[in-house]
């Protein structure tokens, strides 16, 4: 099975140690309608095996070629492509656009230990950028504090100064959705094609059933039970649905009490008022309240539960994009 774009690094130190060899291929710089944003990887291996996107398909064989170059010859290679109009149609662009790429083997260039390190960061769901000085070539990790307005916005790229790269590599999206319901049942194969990896918590065995949400985590359990393990941070969304305080308000504590950037209850303003008295009642701040989104959604009139998907989904668009 084909590794998704998001395994790149992992791929590549599995690759080098495999003895096949490895390059990377970093987007470090778009203009116009460029066909990969700032970040996308491709991994090339001595063989001429390939992973990931660095252009959507119309310079990806000349990259191939200069990473394999790059691997028997050594040294980190920065390339610009300007991508024709025609090219750019061809992958369905409107316009042509040029886009920058930086092309690193690894080991003999990207050490194998910084590598290693960044893929175990990753793993663990720690943030780290990892950042290269185009001119003198020097590599390094840093954490959030260093660039915190890119990890913020999840934005790759370079710095004022024209010669420093920032990788910016955040952990993946999750979602957690509270009430296996039938907005449930749209919402979750949404945020799957968003990029979002959902856990489904219901405890009531007629709802939080395999069939109903096919393929997907779900845990016939409480929240309380359940999210001290999951680990609930800065790149999660917490949607509830069930209407239920008893399933619904452990999770609302839970990630009122977390950094998760998104926080929407189901329920009337009638319904939500009883809520925050609930959740006073219990301790919660005022400031702690005003993060939570009630009525979940932007408010497009949705009626249908497939409608207040879209309108759940959109809402958590918006808030982790614009803030």
């Amino acid at each position: 099975m084909a590794e998704a774009f998001d395994d790149i690094p992992a791929l590549a130190l599995a690759w080098h140690r495999d003895g096949r060899g490895a390059v990377l291929a970093t987007v470090v710089e778009t203009w116009g309608s460029a066909p990969r944003p700032v970040g996308s990887q491709l991994v090339v291996s001595g063989a001429g095996e390939i992973e990931g996107s660095v252009s959507g398909g119309c310079v990806e064989g000349a990259v191939v070629l200069e990473a394999q170059e790059a691997l028997a010859a050594g040294g980190s290679r920065l390339l610009t492509f300007g991508v024709s109009d025609d090219s750019a149609f061809a992958v369905g662009l409107a316009c042509g656009g040029t886009i920058r790429v930086l092309v690193e083997p690894v080991g003999a260039e990207m050490p194998e230990a910084m590598l290693a390190d960044l893929v175990a960061a990753r793993a663990a769901r720690r943030p780290v950028a990892y950042v290269v000085n185009l001119a003198a070539w020097e590599r390094r990790l840093a954490g959030v504090a260093e660039f915190p307005d890119r990890f913020r916005a999840d934005r790759s790229g370079v710095e004022d100064d024209g010669e420093t790269f920032v990788a910016v590599h955040n952990p993946p999206l999750r979602m957690v959705v509270v009430g296996a319901v039938h907005i449930a049942q749209s919402l979750v194969p949404m945020a799957r094609m968003a990029g979002y990896d959902p856990l489904i918590i219901d405890p009531r065995g007629a709802f939080a059933a395999e069939h109903r949400f096919p393929g997907e985590d779900i845990r016939e359990d409480y929240p309380d039970d359940v999210l001290p393990d999951f680990g609930l941070d800065a790149r999660t969304a917490v949607v509830t649905l069930s209407h239920d305080p008893k399933i619904d308000d452990p999770a609302i504590e839970a990630a009122l009490a977390s950094d998760v950037f998104y926080l929407g209850c189901l329920g009337s303003t009638r319904t939500h008022a009883k809520r925050l008295e609930r959740l006073a009642g219990r301790g919660c701040s005022e400031a702690q309240l005003a993060r939570i989104h009630a009525p979940v959604g932007l408010n497009i009139g949705a009626k249908s539960p497939a409608e207040i998907a879209v309108a759940v989904l959109a809402e958590i668009t918006r808030v982790l994009r614009q803030g």
